[in-house]
């Protein structure tokens, strides 16, 4: 009976991995086709659609840390406006761009070290503004890197599929061998296997975009596959730490097997301004 009773428990635990699975597929599918149509549009597609998502993924934002009003909307609006879409100041955009750097690795270090997220607590737009908001508009920014302002969607689509095979290995490496916690405090489920899963995915990602693109060599590919594993694990931790504050699992239920458009998309937000910072300069040494 014992027996019967654990074959039993191991086939449904099997049969329900394997229906999450097959629903977070179709749901990311259906997320991953709206950015490849939007990229390859045109940019203005491109950018409205970031938009949405950026207005969507606020409103989750402010309900996790339980803010009202409009000033955070107006602020993403501005930003979109001015900086993603005319682009009115090289300077605006590197002030943007320093601020937000050291925004996003102070909330790692709270992250790391302090029991909250202080730098948030004090300063809420301010976060605001240089963590949500900037990791979205400089995702607008990528594509026009090294273009001479011409819109490249080549570039940015790889990054995503980059991010998107890193979480994917992850999440498979981490359910199938998972034993090891990454974080246990602020993500019970994250493990060192999924974490160096996602990295093997990754890696595996940027060999095939380096085979069927001329747009790096395959050591910048190797370094992005690094990059976006290391921060995008960052970026999800840090979103765990708000779930955590907010006494929430998800940021909402808008991608079913996935939670809201913010557990979508923490690690590209976190990694979007240091993503930007690498390719600029590898644009500008060559």
């Amino acid at each position: 009976m014992e027996v019967a009773q654990k074959t039993y428990i191991c086939c449904y635990w099997k049969t329900y991995n394997m229906k999450d699975v097959a629903i977070r597929f179709l749901s990311g599918l259906l997320f991953v086709s709206l950015i490849f149509i939007s990229l390859f549009l045109s940019l203005e597609w491109f950018i409205g659609l970031l938009f949405i998502l950026a207005f969507i993924t606020l409103n989750e934002f402010l309900r996790l840390v339980s803010l009202k009003g409009i000033i955070a909307y107006l602020l993403l609006g501005v930003a979109f406006y001015f900086i993603s879409y005319k682009e009115i100041n090289p300077t605006s955009v590197n002030l943007l761009l320093g601020v937000s750097l050291l925004v996003n690795l102070f909330l790692f270090r709270d992250v790391l070290i302090l029991n909250k997220l202080s730098l948030f607590n004090k300063r809420r737009y301010f976060c605001i503004l240089f963590y949500i908001i900037s990791g979205f508009v400089f995702l607008t920014l990528i594509p026009s890197i090294g273009t001479k302002n011409d819109f490249n969607p080549t570039i940015l689509l790889s990054i995503f599929v980059l991010v998107w095979s890193n979480d994917t290995f992850a999440y498979l490496v981490g359910i199938s061998f998972g034993k090891t916690k990454l974080m246990e405090r602020i993500s019970p489920k994250k493990t060192v296997e999924g974490f160096f899963g996602g990295m093997v995915g990754a890696i595996i990602a940027s060999f095939i975009i380096f085979k069927f693109t001329s747009l790096y060599n395959i050591f910048i590919w190797l370094s992005l596959a690094i990059i976006v594993s290391v921060l995008g694990t960052i970026g999800d931790l840090i979103q765990s730490k708000f779930k955590r504050e907010a006494g929430v699992k998800d940021s909402g239920n808008l991608m079913p097997g996935h939670g809201g458009l913010y557990d979508r998309l923490d690690s590209i937000i976190y990694a979007s301004p240091f993503i930007y910072t690498f390719l600029s300069i590898i644009d500008y040494v060559s």
